[in-house]
């Protein structure tokens, strides 16, 4: 079968959101430090080139150095990245494979908490110390592009660049076009899944028949269900020790989200939206946010979200529904994997279920999704092998995307995740993830799973193995499966249920990486404070603030931007 982007299936685009929203919600826009210190130049320009450089030769997008040359990177870790014995960031199956096909060997230069890297990497950049081949947040991209510190990849990627990595690279050129500066392309994007990114409510389903409760179609029915779940003891237990909807300190991290809570009020935080005079505008101060804050913060105030989110991260935060104390949070698709997998080795009675996004009024409620590029995959200028970065890419893409891939190997055993020991991962557009939901639920109905591809046929048999007993793939087929996350982005995309999609897709304007730190800091902190029962008018005031601080000359340069499209 043909391997296309558009099929690239779970193996990379749900594993690289999971791996993205997961590690601790690094900083979108980062906290990227002011500094005059130039980054390490090396005295000699991309003048050794590959083995097939010259331009008269064919290339090989996966032709191996010989003799080998080595790569440093840097690495990020949290709780989750588990090893086999004898396995660590140094050695492990993918720098195996990078090795022993390309002849790049990985050297790691740094690794640092999921929660630290930004302010690892701006340490980095203000000493000038920096690998070969590193990855960025939108503002330290913009700064070393600005700098001149960064390798230009524009020849090499015409060269190297395989048509699957090519392809996702683009991506209609858009993603393309995020990481081109001056005309030259300094980056390769790590984009998300537009849909796979749209955000989902997932409900406690045991829980709702337990206490008599109907499925949610509407934000009444969540407020219902929350002061259900958070007066009835439906652990049943005798205590009153459960909550009814979940939140982190980090509000937006893909769990829990507040995201999917304010689309049910029509409100689209972080994203540019247009108004109703065609004008881009920020949405995260938009009127429509106040009222879903006022709204949490009632929540709040009658103990249905935890006393203490505004200390917790996503992973603490986690262990109220792992442990069977929480039973409703909106957040992704990948939920299932985590932390709703826990829950359901603790308590095999226990089952969760997504539903879209539902809404405050008669309204259609529209789930808001990010075609977003703000972390980027970028070269140090001075590199000798510029084009190495291309292969990895090529080869990482070839791997999870490819028919005759080996997941024991690659991907998952055992509860050990070998696919977060790799490099440059990448998602397509999600409609690839749609169809293989599709798929997978036409070979249940008719009894022939032999038309899907190998990396279909995989989830299909954690499929058959949950229904047959086997609570360890209960979570894929919460993806996957009849009742699936997959299931209800499919009727976003089918049902002309339209997302909200940032208008906005590019390079930070130069007020925007300059300020964008600070502006983000300021809105995740008022949003907070008001939840925990600050003053409404705060709102009011974080808006008038969010101007004056550089808000309004980055909507200038935003629609400026706009007009050019």
């Amino acid at each position: 079968m043909k391997r296309t982007a558009k099929y690239f299936g779970m193996s990379l685009a749900v594993l690289t959101i999971f791996m993205t929203a997961a590690c601790g919600n690094e900083s979108k826009g980062g906290n990227a430090q002011e500094s005059g210190s130039p980054a390490a130049t090396a005295s000699s320009q991309a003048s050794t080139a590959a083995p097939e450089s010259a331009s008269t030769e064919t290339v090989d997008p996966f032709g191996k150095y010989d003799p080998p040359i080595k790569v440093s990177v840097t690495r990020n870790t949290d709780s989750t990245y588990k090893f086999k014995e004898g396995e660590s960031f140094d050695k492990n199956a993918w720098n195996t494979a990078y090795a022993e096909r390309l002849g790049i060997q990985i050297a790691n230069k740094w690794i640092v908490q999921s929660d630290q890297y930004d302010q690892k990497m701006n340490a980095s950049i203000a000493a000038g110390d920096l690998p070969d081949v590193f990855r960025v947040n939108a503002v330290q991209f913009k700064q070393l592009a600005d700098a001149g510190q960064l390798e230009d990849l524009t020849e090499v990627y015409e060269k190297y660049a395989s048509p699957m990595g090519r392809e996702l690279i683009e991506n209609g050129q858009v993603a393309k076009a995020a990481s081109t500066v001056g005309g030259k392309l300094l980056a390769i994007p790590q984009s998300q899944d537009y849909f796979g990114g749209a955000p989902l409510l997932w409900v406690r389903t045991d829980w709702l028949v337990k206490l008599g409760l109907p499925e949610p179609s509407t934000m009444q029915d969540v407020f219902t269900i929350a002061e259900a779940f958070t007066k009835q003891d439906p652990d049943g237990n005798g205590k009153a020790d459960t909550l009814g909807l979940a939140l982190s300190k980090e509000l937006f991290s893909g769990y829990p989200d507040v995201t999917g809570f304010m689309n049910g009020f029509h409100a689209y935080p972080k994203i540019w939206i247009k108004d109703a005079s065609g004008k881009l505008v920020y949405g995260s101060i938009q009127p429509e946010v106040k009222a879903a804050l006022a709204k949490l913060q009632e929540m709040f105030n009658a103990g249905q979200i935890d006393k203490e989110f505004g200390v917790k991260d996503g992973s603490k935060a986690s262990e109220l529904e792992i442990n069977g104390k929480l039973g409703m949070h909106f957040g992704a698709m990948w939920n299932p994997l985590w932390p709703l997998q826990g829950n359901k080795d603790k308590e095999p009675q226990a089952d969760w279920k997504a539903y879209p996004i539902p809404s405050i009024d008669g309204n259609t409620a529209n789930a808001q999704s990010s075609l977003d590029y703000n972390q980027f995959w970028v070269v140090r200028k001075g590199y000798e092998h510029p084009e190495a970065v291309i292969k990895l890419y090529n080869l990482t893409v070839d791997i999870f995307g490819g028919d005759s891939q080996n997941p024991e190997i690659y991907h998952s055993k055992d509860g050990i995740e070998f696919h977060k020991y790799a490099l440059l991962t990448n998602t397509g557009t999600g409609e690839g993830l749609i169809g293989a939901q599709k798929h997978i639920k036409a070979a249940f109905e008719s009894g022939d799973a032999s038309k899907l591809t190998a990396e279909e046929k995989g989830y299909y048999d954690k499929i058959v193995a949950h229904q047959g007993g086997d609570n360890s793939g209960w979570g894929t087929d919460r993806v996957f499966g009849s009742e699936s996350a997959y299931s209800v982005i499919g009727q976003y995309y089918d049902q002309n249920r339209q997302l909200k999609v940032n208008e906005f897709i590019g390079a930070p304007t130069p007020t925007m990486g300059d300020r964008r730190a600070t502006l983000e800091k300021l809105e995740l902190e008022t949003f907070t404070k008001i939840i925990l029962g600050a003053s409404l008018d705060d709102f009011d005031t974080f808006v008038a603030d969010w101007k004056k601080l550089g808000g309004d000359q980055i909507t200038a340069e935003v629609n400026e931007w706009y007009a050019t499209k």
